[in-house]
């Protein structure tokens, strides 16, 4: 079963880390936070987002980039951004997958996208918008990651409540 890490650089809308705390909780995704946050992590409209799924997180903290990068020198990031050249799914991600996002705003730093342009990312989408959603692009990415190991280690099939699908 592939590990996948999402990590937000500087994210600063509670309610779309919330989302993607949520995201991580039903993925076994793990979040990694780089600070400065653009809000408390014990703000209402963050744990209204993630609803009850806290407690199923494993979620790390970082004092900048700078800290992140010591703490994870091996890692292979994939960096997503509307500024890449690559397509998002033209990647084989590997096993232990690591994918940044930047700050609903900005984006991520250029200078960090182009030192790494073999692995800077982007989701595809019309030329007249800025951006999708921050919480909507993760969504697409992990599952991505989890589509080209056939969902291995998660659910695939349904039950109905009030009927049987035999």
């Amino acid at each position: 079963m592939p590990h996948i890490n999402i990590v937000l650089c500087e994210p600063e809308i509670p309610q779309n880390t919330g989302n993607i705390a949520r995201t991580c909780a039903a993925t076994g995704a793990s979040l990694h936070l780089i600070r400065p946050l653009g809000f408390e992590i014990d703000n209402a409209k963050l744990k209204r987002a993630g609803l009850d799924y806290w407690d199923k997180l494993d979620i790390t903290f970082y004092d900048g980039l700078e800290d992140f990068f010591s703490k994870h020198p091996d890692a292979c990031v994939y960096y997503f951004s509307t500024k890449a050249k690559h397509k998002y799914s033209d990647i084989k991600y590997p096993e232990e997958s690591w994918i940044m996002f930047g700050k609903e705003t900005r984006g991520l730093p250029e200078e960090l996208l182009f030192k790494n342009p073999d692995t800077s990312v982007r989701i595809p989408m019309r030329d007249s918008l800025r951006s999708l959603n921050l919480s909507n692009s993760v969504a697409i990415a992990v599952y991505e990651i989890l589509r080209q190991s056939d969902f291995e280690g998660l659910r695939v099939d349904g039950e109905l409540t009030a009927f049987s699908w035999e």
